[in-house]
């Protein structure tokens, strides 16, 4: 059947006309859209760089996001890592005691230790790629290292500075051999250099056993950087606040402490050392001791954490909480050499 009505009825004249050019054509009733819009009070607008505003919900996930709590610190850990920082540095001070002029076997025999504990600590950590390659060149580096400082007719810093350069470019070329490797080559060069800078720099305390007053400045700025680290640590033990971020486990007051902890230990020590030492150089000293050492430290905490937000897998234990003192030391070393060279 047909309908009783044409659809033409109702229809204006000028429906089908094409709408004018300077807007849209005109409604000839109310809608539902128009409707809602008014009783919301109108529509939602945009923002200047074109995306809506977040909705409710949006913002109460946001919220969750922003109020998650902190991570949990661990006392016996940092108490641990306390020990360890105070261990190391005090293992390195005595050993640098036994250091004379035709008696320097001792002292290298203890720096080469030390040196592979931190090639294989920072190694297992980062896991850059062509590991053995990196294993390979960096022990190499440490034994040339210590047998440039231990042999060369001058104690200089830069035959030191040539070999670490040259163990940085070898790794690189170890690496561009193997496709798999290739690939992650650009991202871990940082990794790859601070592993072989700091393997080289123990050698730097070899070298400055060598000048008259490097064993002195090598007590006070060691036993300041371990104080600092050990001290740091052990604050967090008990007081990690305020909180440097949510997801890292360290605290200012622990970072603030230790410094002013190990700037007092190297003046107390300049006061007991002969000249050219006076308490005013060896607090400059050790300031800066404790300033690269904490901030080494606390560098290797933050790399962890990013580690752990960005989803990798947690390596060997002992390698991954021994990182952050053997960085300090590794650091301390040529902080030292340089100190000497300009105060003393």
């Amino acid at each position: 059947m047909f309908p009783s009505s044409s659809p033409e009825i109702g229809r204006e004249p000028w429906a089908d006309d094409p709408p004018p050019a300077g807007g849209a054509a005109p409604s000839t009733g109310p809608t539902v859209e128009n409707d809602e819009a008014r009783r919301s009070g109108g529509p939602r607008r945009l923002r200047r760089g074109g995306s809506a505003r977040r909705s409710d919900e949006a913002l109460d996930g946001d919220d969750e996001e922003e109020t998650e709590p902190p991570v949990e610190v661990s006392r016996q850990l940092s108490l641990a890592i306390a020990g360890f920082a105070a261990l190391l540095g005090l293992g390195l001070v005595l050993g640098a005691h036994t250091s004379g002029p035709d008696h320097r076997l001792p002292f290298t025999f203890v720096v080469l230790t030390v040196q592979m504990l931190f090639l294989l600590g920072w190694t297992m950590v980062t896991r850059p790629p062509a590991l053995p390659v990196v294993l390979g060149v960096g022990a190499l580096s440490a034994l040339a290292a210590d047998a440039v400082a231990v042999r060369s007719s001058e104690a200089r810093l830069g035959p030191l500075l040539y070999i670490a350069i040259g163990a940085v470019l070898a790794t690189v070329l170890g690496q561009l051999v193997r496709r798999v490797d290739r690939v992650r080559v650009t991202d871990s060069l940082r990794t790859t250099a601070t592993i072989m800078f700091g393997t080289v720099a123990f050698a730097t305390l070899i070298v400055l056993s060598r000048i008259p007053a490097g064993t002195q400045a090598i007590v006070v700025c060691l036993t300041a950087g371990a104080v600092t680290v050990a001290v740091a640590r052990a604050t967090d033990a008990f007081a990690a606040w305020p909180r440097l971020a949510p997801q890292v486990p360290r605290g200012a007051a622990g970072v603030v402490g230790g410094a002013m902890v190990g700037t007092l230990v190297g003046a107390v020590l300049g006061s007991y050392l002969v000249t050219p030492f006076t308490p005013t150089r060896a607090a400059i000293l050790g300031l800066v001791a404790a300033g690269v050492a904490v901030l080494a430290d606390l560098a290797v905490s933050y790399a962890e954490a990013g580690r752990l937000m960005a989803g990798e897998q947690p390596t060997v234990w002992a390698a991954r909480h021994v990182q952050g003192p053997l960085g300090a030391l590794a650091m301390v070393a040529p902080a030292a050499y340089l100190m000497c060279r300009l105060l003393l």
